[in-house]
């Protein structure tokens, strides 16, 4: 009979082309088998267990140079204290110290505030000046008003009682020649003694943006 096919050629022809396909399989995938994807492990995260400081990050460049100071605030300025333990007193500015700090003094005879260093930030500066150019505060500088660190043997004994200051030999000298030059100074100016003697302050009716100092 025409057009009939040996059914076992068929068979034989299937099974070849399954053996081909069966190689390229095992080619691809290797002799093993298909790959198996790696199976993640989820750990904990890690804390230490004392705090660890970094520094933080600042955009703003590092600067070595004082900050910069009023125009108005100048060595010979009479200037308003506003804040600390000596708030309201008047006192005479005697130069910018490198820390960007203004060294001033009242001066100590006239109404008790001596030789400190003091924030242009929380200070008035007014129109009064002084000369001040025969008042020599060379050795002066931010260093010599540094603190004396105590050991921890004294601060044990010591206790919890308060500390009196004390007022070196050095200091007490170098307060009395500037006292000396700037009461000198005081005596071109008629009530400037006085004017410094007197504490400011502001009543309920006064008004400081209306102020001229």
């Amino acid at each position: 009979m025409k057009n009939q096919r040996d059914p076992s050629a068929t068979r034989r022809r299937i099974i070849a082309i399954a053996v081909v396909l069966l190689c390229e399989m095992i080619k691809v995938s290797g002799t093993t088998g298909p790959k198996k994807a790696a199976v993640s492990v989820a750990t904990g995260k890690y804390y230490p267990a004392d705090d660890v400081k970094t520094p933080l990050q600042s955009r703003r460049a590092k600067r070595n140079n004082a900050p910069k100071v009023r125009g108005s605030i100048t060595p010979g300025t009479v200037l308003i204290l506003l804040a600390g333990r000596f708030r309201g007193k008047r006192v005479v500015a005697l130069k910018v110290l490198e820390s960007g700090l203004v060294l001033v003094s009242g001066p100590y005879k006239v109404n008790g505030v001596p030789l400190r260093r003091v924030s242009p930030v929380y200070v008035i500066a007014t129109s009064t000046k002084v000369d001040v150019s025969t008042v020599d505060t060379a050795s002066i500088t931010d260093s010599y008003f540094a603190r004396v660190k105590s050991t921890e043997e004294e601060e044990f004994f010591a206790g919890d009682a308060p500390k009196s200051a004390v007022v070196s030999d050095q200091r007490k000298a170098d307060q009395k020649k500037v006292d000396a030059a700037l009461l000198k100074a005081f005596e071109a100016t008629p009530m400037l003694k006085a004017y410094l003697g007197a504490r400011f302050s502001l009543s309920g009716n006064d008004k400081p943006h209306n102020m001229v100092f």
